[in-house]
C-alpha cells in the first residue's frame, strides 16, 4: 500500500535553494532534518525535498496544482525573476498547463483545472475541505 510520496529536487547552495523555494511555494518549510536538506509538504503526505548537492541532468516536471496559473506566472515573475513560462493547453486536457525552471536546472511547472468544480472536488478529496 502506498500512502505517501516524496520527490527530490537538488541546488548548489542550500541557502539559496531554501529561500527560493520557500517563495515559489509561498510556505515556510516543514522539516529540516540537518544541513544541506530542506523539506515542505505540499499537501498531506506528499513531500517535496531540497537537498544540496550534484545537479542532476534533467528531472521532471514536476508540475503543482493551482487554482489560478495566470495569477502565479505574474508572481514568479516578478518574485522570483522566472524568464520563461509559457502557459498551454490542449482540446483534449482538461488542464491547461506551463513549466520553467529553477536557478539550478530542475524542471517545475503549475497546472489549473478548466472545470472549476472539478477543481473543488479535486481540492476537497485531497485536502478534506475547500480551502481556496
Amino acid at each position: 500500500m502506498i500512502f505517501e510520496m516524496t520527490t527530490q529536487v537538488r541546488v548548489s547552495n542550500i541557502k539559496e535553494g531554501h529561500k527560493w523555494y520557500e517563495t515559489l511555494l509561498n510556505k515556510k518549510a516543514d522539516f529540516i532534518p540537518h544541513d544541506g536538506f530542506v523539506e515542505w509538504e505540499l499537501i498531506p503526505g506528499c513531500w517535496l525535498q531540497v537537498a544540496e548537492g550534484n545537479l542532476t541532468a534533467r528531472n521532471g516536471p514536476l508540475r503543482l496544482g493551482v487554482t489560478n496559473i495566470e495569477f502565479e506566472r505574474e508572481r514568479l515573475i516578478k518574485e522570483l525573476n522566472i524568464g520563461s513560462f509559457e502557459i498551454h493547453s490542449r482540446p483534449e486536457v482538461p488542464v491547461i498547463w506551463g513549466t520553467f525552471t529553477d536557478p539550478w536546472g530542475n524542471h517545475l511547472g503549475f497546472f489549473e483545472y478548466l472545470d472549476k468544480n472539478e477543481e473543488q472536488e479535486r481540492v476537497k478529496t485531497i485536502i478534506g475541505k475547500i480551502e481556496v
